[in-house]
């Protein structure tokens, strides 16, 4: 296959990394990032980046936290 080239594999690469490009595009970036070591390193950063994000939002926040959140909330609400 024909290399896809930076500027596509960086332009494409959140949507690589979530799978949602076609097989033929998947390839051609996944062979590009095997052979261009900036788009490696971006690729990886972002994939990172993307697990860092994925796993905080799987968190709770403290319940008291939580609790003067809704207070506010409500506060704010019963104001308006």
């Amino acid at each position: 296959m024909s290399d896809c080239g930076c500027e596509k594999a960086r332009r494409d690469l959140e949507e690589y990394l979530r799978n949602e490009v076609c097989r033929t595009e998947h390839t051609e970036i996944r062979e590009h990032l095997e052979n261009c070591e900036a788009c490696k390193d971006e690729a990886l950063v972002a994939k990172t980046l993307t697990e860092v994000v994925a796993r905080a939002c799987k968190e709770t926040a403290p319940e008291e936290l939580r609790d003067q959140v809704l207070a506010r909330l409500r506060s704010a609400q019963a104001t308006h």
